[in-house]
């Protein structure tokens, strides 16, 4: 059998070498963080579900929260690896039954993220992920949403911070991120 040499533990897997930068994407001047190739490896996407149950193990959670979509990929394998169960937070007419929305603002417009009215208890101790937060309106858009359906929030994480665009200052919860981007 070769010898591949030894897999670094979780906590020392260096994520950001597995996170490629596309340029130019969405649209001309953007570097747009793509997680896709650290998904494609397995030991990348161990490490990240392992990291990310380090950090929000300690925030007693009882459900974990995505946003639709790419935190969808995240939130649902790590609340498999806590044990807990996973709520869905999308788009517009997505949901089957009765739900709970909130529109927020984008930098051109507006959107809309929805919850089956459901979907938390109040009390539960919801954290909520999603893959990157930027300017922040999303991620505290969930926020707002889980809180307004009777959840407490005690963290929202993701694996990518871009903090030059300060997106944390806009959230009403605690966040932490995996890697962070200065620029």
């Amino acid at each position: 059998m070769p010898d591949h040499g030894s897999t670094p533990s979780p906590d020392a897997f260096d994520l950001k070498a597995h996170i490629r930068g596309v340029p130019d994407f969405p649209k001309p001047g953007i570097l747009f963080y793509d997680i896709c190739t650290l998904l494609r490896d397995g030991r990348a996407f161990r490490a990240a579900v392992t990291q990310l149950a380090e950090l929000v193990r300690p925030y007693g959670p009882t459900a974990l929260a995505g946003i639709e979509s790419r935190g969808f990929v995240l939130a649902a394998p790590l609340a498999l690896e806590l044990g807990l169960g996973f709520i869905l937070l999308r788009k517009p007419n997505k949901l089957p039954g009765a739900t709970i929305g909130f529109n927020y603002a984008l930098e051109y417009g507006t959107d809309r993220l929805e919850i089956q009215a459901d979907a938390v208890r109040k009390g539960d101790r919801v954290v909520l992920l999603d893959d990157l937060l930027a300017t922040g309106g999303t991620m505290a858009a969930g926020i707002h949403l889980l809180k307004e359906a009777g959840a407490e929030v005690p963290l929202s994480a993701a694996m990518i911070e871009l903090t030059f665009l300060n997106g944390r200052a806009r959230l009403d919860a605690p966040f932490q991120a995996l890697v962070s981007y200065d620029s």
